[in-house]
């Protein structure tokens, strides 16, 4: 009573068709790719360390500039605090 009505599987075709296969063009033999495979690797090595170098400099600005703002921090409430008394 509940259980779902599938429906009926379409009849099979009963002509059978045969393809003719041709072999594909082969490409003409031209330079090899191996040398440009090295440099491709090579490039991405670069381009990585590159990117490691940048980043590590740019955490060493950031780190610079909050410890100056904190000196000046520092400095400008001795210097205030001294001025007061």
């Amino acid at each position: 009573m509940f259980r779902p009505k599938l429906p009926d599987a379409p009849p099979l075709p009963t002509v059978i068709t045969q393809q003719h296969n041709s072999p594909a063009p082969v490409a003409p033999a031209g330079r090899p790719v191996t040398p440009y495979v090295g440099v491709g690797i090579g490039v991405v090595g670069a381009v990585v360390v590159v990117g490691v170098v940048l980043t590590a400099l740019l955490a060493a600005v950031a780190i610079s500039a909050v410890s100056v703002a904190i000196a000046a921090v520092v400095l400008r409430s001795l210097v205030s605090s001294t001025n007061k008394r």
